[in-house]
C-alpha cells in the first residue's frame, strides 16, 4: 500500500504555520510497512483540493487529508471528498451530541455553524475525536482508502494512535524491520559508488543513505508479514553490504564512536588518556558523558600552547622549535608522556591546525594524531577541511576511530 498525505489549509501555503502533521503522519506510517510516496498542500479552495484529489487517487492507495475539518466556511475538506466520491454528508449523532454536552457543560452558545463539525461522509468509519468536536472518518471506494483527520496537531495526532492506526493496521497487516548502519572513514558519495548496484536494485529491503557530520548512515528497511523472514532479509542485505564496505562499519542505531570505544575499553579493561592541543579537551569530554566513564578514563591534559607541552608532557624544546608543535614527532611524545603521566595503557595526542590561519607554515586541516601503548607510539597525518569546529570535531573523531580500531585489531585507516 502507498500513500499520500494531503493537507488542506491557505495558512500553510502563508508560512503561518508548519505542516508537522505530515512528518508524524509519514513516521508512523513507516512503522505499518506503508510507503508515503508525496506529501501535498493544498489552500482552502474547492477546485484545487478537486485537482489535488483526482492526481491522487492517479497514485496512491491511500489518500490521508488531514484539516478543513472545522465549522468555518472555508472548512471544505470533507464536503469536496465527498464530492470528488459522489456520496452526501449525514449527520454522526454521537458526535453531535458530544457537541451539545460540551455546550451545556461549558455554558457556551452553541452557533449553527458548529452543527457542520458533525457531518461526516455517507458509509464512512467514524473516528471519535476525544481532544476536539469534528471527528475523522475512514471512507472505502473503488479499491482505495480515503482517510480524513483534523488539522490540529492535538486533535490528530491522539486520532491517529487510538483510531485511525489500528484500522490501517488491519487492513495492511505487514512487519517492517528498520537496521541503521554507522560508517566512518567513507564519505557519502564513496560509500554509494560502492553499492550503487545494490541501491539501483533496492525494492525491499530499501537501502537509504545519509550523510551526518563526518560520518555516512545506511538505514536497511524490510517488509514482510512474518517478522523473523523480515530481520533475515536485512541479515542477507546487511552481509552484502559489509562484503564491500566492511571495514568502515563501526556500529548501529544511534551508537556514537566514543560510545563503540567507551564498552571496547571497558569491556577490555583498558584505560586511555588524553594529550590535546587543538581538540581542547573535546575527546576527553566526549568520553566523561558515559556513566563509568573513570574506569577507563585515567585523565587528560589540555596542552593549548608550547610551554605546557614541554613542562607538563616533556616534548623537547627541539622538536618544538624544530619539527614544531604541529607534527608527528610531537603527537607521538604527548601520547606516550600522557600514557605515562596518568599510567593508563593507552595515550592519544591531538595536535594540528583548525584554522582560521595556517600555523607553523602548515595548512588549515593539517592534523597529526600520536597513538601510544606498551610497544611504543605512532602518529598519523590527516588533511581536513571545513570550519575550525568542523576541524575539531573531526580530529577527535578520527582519534576514536584509531582507538576502535587498535582495540579491534583492525587496520589503521590513515589520509
Amino acid at each position: 500500500m502507498n500513500a499520500e498525505i494531503i493537507a488542506v489549509g491557505s495558512e500553510l501555503l502563508l508560512g503561518q504555520i508548519a505542516n508537522t502533521n505530515a512528518r508524524f503522519i509519514s513516521e508512523r506510517l513507516a512503522l505499518l510497512g506503508i510507503d508515503v510516496y508525496f506529501h501535498t498542500v493544498c489552500g482552502d479552495n474547492r477546485g484545487r483540493l478537486l485537482d489535488v484529489i483526482k492526481n491522487a487517487e492517479s497514485r496512491a492507495d491511500l489518500l490521508i487529508f488531514t484539516g478543513g475539518l472545522g465549522p468555518t466556511k472555508d472548512d471544505l475538506t470533507k464536503e469536496t471528498v465527498a464530492q470528488a466520491l459522489g456520496r452526501s454528508l449525514v449527520t454522526d449523532q454521537e458526535a453531535m451530541d458530544s457537541m451539545l454536552d460540551y455546550f451545556r457543560v461549558t455554558g457556551r452558545e452553541m452557533t449553527e455553524n458548529n452543527r457542520k463539525q458533525a457531518l461526516v461522509i455517507e458509509g464512512s468509519h467514524v473516528l471519535p475525536n476525544r481532544q476536539g468536536m469534528a471527528p475523522g472518518m475512514i471512507v472505502e471506494q473503488d479499491g482505495r482508502l480515503y482517510l480524513l483527520m483534523p488539522g490540529v496537531p492535538s486533535e490528530m495526532k491522539p486520532m491517529f494512535l487510538d483510531f485511525a492506526g489500528d484500522y490501517l493496521a488491519h487492513r495492511h497487516p505487514q512487519h517492517i524491520q528498520s537496521r541503521v548502519l554507522r560508517f566512518f572513514g567513507i564519505g557519502e558519495s564513496q560509500l554509494e559508488t560502492k553499492i550503487i548496484d545494490l541501491i539501483d536494485a533496492q525494492s525491499n529491503p530499501t537501502i537509504a543513505p545519509l550523510a551526518k557530520e563526518s560520518e555516512v548512515t545506511l538505514r536497511l528497511t524490510a517488509k514482510h508479514e512474518s517478522l523473523d523472514e523480515a530481520v533475515k532479509m536485512l541479515d542477507r542485505i546487511e552481509r552484502r553490504i559489509n562484503e564491500r564496505v566492511g571495514r568502515y562499519l563501526y556500529g548501529y542505531g544511534e551508537e556514537t564512536l566514543a560510545e563503540v570505544v567507551f564498552k571496547l575499553l571497558t569491556n577490555q579493561q583498558k584505560t586511555i588518556a588524553f594529550a590535546e592541543s587543538l581538540t581542547g579537551g573535546m575527546a576527553a569530554e566526549w568520553l566523561t558523558g558515559f556513566s563509568g566513564a573513570s574506569s577507563v578514563l585515567n585523565g587528560a591534559v589540555v596542552c593549548y600552547t608550547n610551554p605546557v607541552k614541554e613542562q607538563v608532557l616533556k616534548v623537547p624544546l627541539a622538536v618544538l622549535n624544530g619539527e614544531g608543535a604541529v607534527s608527528g614527532r610531537c603527537a607521538e611524545i604527548m601520547a606516550a608522556s600522557v600514557r605515562d603521566l596518568c599510567g593508563s595503557d593507552l595515550g592519544v595526542g591531538f595536535t594540528g591546525v583548525a584554522g582560521p590561519d595556517k600555523s607553523e607554515g602548515k595548512e588549515v586541516g593539517t592534523v597529526y594524531i600520536g597513538f601510544a601503548d606498551a610497544e611504543g607510539a605512532k602518529s598519523y597525518l590527516f588533511h581536513f577541511n571545513g570550519s575550525r569546529r568542523k576541524i575539531r570535531t573531526q580530529s577527535v573523531k578520527t582519534g576514536y576511530d584509531l582507538i576502535r580500531r587498535h582495540l579491534c585489531h583492525l587496520p589503521i585507516l590513515e589520509k
